[in-house]
Order: C-alpha cells, then structure tokens, then sequence
C-alpha cells in the first residue's frame, strides 16, 4: 500500500493503493493524457509529460499495471521465442544472434517486447509457456520436445515454428536444408572428391559426440540435421557414390573446440577424406584447426564447406565456402507472421539459401 494524494500532489493522508485515475485527478487531466505519459509520450508537450510524472513520482507511482492493461486491450505487447537451447547459447552462438536481431527488428517496430523461454525442460519450459503474458510465440528449433509445441498450440495465440517440419499445427519458416546441402556436396563432387567426412549437429539435442547416430536419424521427422544428411547422401547417389564413401560425426552444441575433435579423428581415418561437409560455418571452423594440426593445406589437401555464412566464414583464412541462409529475415518474418497472422490456414515459408563459393574448396589432391 502507498500514501495517496490529493488534487495537489500533497498527501491526504490515507492508505490504499494509488491508481492511474488517481494520478490524473492529480494532475488535474484526463485519464488518456496520465496513461500517454508513460506508454505514448509523443502524444504529449515535453512540458506537460514533464508535469505528470513529477506528480506521480510524488505519488510513488511506477506506472501503468501491465496486467491490468492486458486486461483491458486484449493485448500484452510482447511475444514469446521458446528457444531450444540455454539463455546463454542464445547470445553467444552466431546464428542464434541473427535470428533474434531479426526478431528484435520486428518488435521494435511494433513497439512491443521480447520475452526470450530457453530450454530448461519440458515441464519447466511448458510451465513457463502457460504463464506467460505475451500476444504469440515463436518456436524456434524445438523439434524434439513435442510436449513444448503442444503447449504452445494450447494457448491458441498465434504462433509460427522455425527449423520444423510442416506438420506443426501452426504456421512454419524455414530453408529447403535437404536441397542446401545436396548443393554443398555436389560442388565438392564436381571438384573430383570422393571421400567425405560430415560434421554434423547433434540429432537429438542431448550433447552426444560420436559417430553419427543414423538409427535414431531414421526415427525423427524432417529435421536441419536429418536434412542436411540426406541432402549429402543425394549428392553422392547422383555421382554413382556410397554411403560408405561418406563418413560422418556428430558434434555437440555447434561448437568449434568439439568440431576440432571430431574432425582430428575423421582426418586421421586411412584412406583419409579429401573433404569435410560441415553443417554449420562454427563445425567448419573446427574442421580448419584440425587440418591446421594435422599439417594438412586448405584446400591444397583438404576442401571445408560450412552452411549459415556468419560472420566468421569471410573472416578465418581460408574464407570458408558456405550455405548462405537468411538468418535474420527468419526471425523477422517469423515475428511479422506473430503480429499479423494470416487469416485462414497457417502458411509454410521457405526462404532461399546459395551456396557461396571461397577460398576453403579446391580440387580434389587424388583427382585425375
């Protein structure tokens, strides 16, 4: 409870909580012009705002209650991204900050805020999602924990799905990965290489390193890393290739310190491969410190191609040849998908990726 005022500004002594209607009668204007002071103060003289919140910080009044402003339009102004990793992850890996940056150009627009729910497990993240206040959600790489999703379809908000399969019962944004990837592979086949190594995401999303999970990949529906896999084996069917000529590692929390490892044991393979298909530019990154260790030449023995084309692919040398996706456009498409939902059935967005061709891919060493 707070001590309430009177048409003055001075106290009148009585104990209650002090409300938006109070503050105008304060102030001597309307209760629109009280709220504009905090939520539109374009709508407002410098000079009268200036007026207005003196009063109210006299009041000791924060402010418009949000939930009683929710109440009231049918509106939070925020949306939700239930993110499928840690907070942390969120703002430390490359791609992760270009989806939000697109996302945050959305909302800044709409002049609303961001409520980011990482993953903390199901029950914990489900919790979260039923309580939160927010206007619609964006899923973002969630598609192994089915319980999250439907916890989101429950609260019948509009909502879109990044990296998921069409199957989701809301609208979705994602690339072709399949059709990426197949790309990728088939550049290095055109360059006279026949032996792969595959650094790829973790399949499951529980930090497993190792050899490449391909009974699990079978269960799974279309995923970035099922996707990107199959796409590399197109490739080779093509070419006449086998799977045997393509050997592939998992590699946990798309990290370039794990890839290195992983990578390190995939060169030390004989007969070696002339070639590493990385299914991000950070795993690609590892690829190129473990050639570095092996006292192997890129692309003289070995050629690297990542997938995203962060910032870091232009910038180690070689520049990595990559995958191009739009990662910003995901997040910004997907909040604009949030804020204007379309009327009717959900859309499924595809958006175009190209494959960038550096200095991390030459011909094979063995090519004839």
């Amino acid at each position: 409870m707070v001590t309430s005022v009177g048409q003055d500004g001075q106290s009148d002594g009585s104990q209650r909580a002090v409300t938006l209607l109070d503050l105008a009668r304060a102030a001597g204007v309307s209760r629109t012009t009280a709220s504009n002071a905090f939520n539109r103060p374009d709508q407002l003289s410098p000079k009268l705002r200036a007026r207005v919140l003196e009063i109210a910080d006299k009041m000791g009044y924060a402010g418009p209650n949000p939930m009683a402003r929710m109440l009231r339009t049918g509106r939070a102004g925020s949306i939700g991204v239930v993110f499928g990793k840690s907070l942390t992850y969120g703002f430390t890996d490359p791609t992760s900050i270009a989806f939000l940056k697109g996302v945050a150009s959305v909302c800044e627009k709409e002049g609303a805020s961001l409520l980011i729910l990482p993953e903390t497990g199901e029950a914990q993240v489900g919790n979260a999602i039923q309580g939160a206040a927010v206007d619609g959600f964006i899923v973002y790489c969630m598609h192994y924990l089915t319980a999250v999703n439907d916890a989101v379809a429950a609260r019948q908000l509009p909502s879109v799905a990044v990296s998921a399969p069409e199957t989701m019962p809301m609208s979705t944004i994602d690339i072709d990965d399949r059709s990426a990837a197949r790309e990728a592979a088939a550049h290095l086949i055109g360059l006279g290489h026949r032996r792969f190594g595959v650094l790829a995401l973790d399949v499951l999303g529980d930090g497993y390193d190792g050899p490449l999970r391909i009974d699990q990949m079978a269960k799974l529906e279309c995923t970035p890393s099922v996707d990107r896999y199959r796409g590399y084996r197109d490739a080779l069917a093509a070419a006449g290739l086998q799977d045997t000529d393509l050997q592939a590692f998992e590699v946990s929390g798309n990290s370039e310190d794990q890839a290195r490892k992983a990578a390190f044991k995939l060169l030390s393979q004989r007969p070696r491969p002339t070639a590493i298909l990385a299914m991000s530019d950070r795993l690609a990154v590892g690829a190129l410190l473990a050639a570095t260790d092996l006292g192997l030449d890129v692309p003289g023995d070995l050629s690297v191609v990542g997938f995203d084309d962060i910032p870091l692919a232009k910038a180690v040398t070689p520049a990595l040849t990559t995958v191009h996706q739009p990662l910003e456009e995901k997040g910004a498409a997907a909040a604009r998908l949030v804020f204007h939902p379309p009327k009717g059935r959900p859309r499924h967005l595809i958006l175009p990726t190209e494959l960038v061709v550096r200095d991390s891919t030459g011909l094979a060493p063995d090519a004839p």
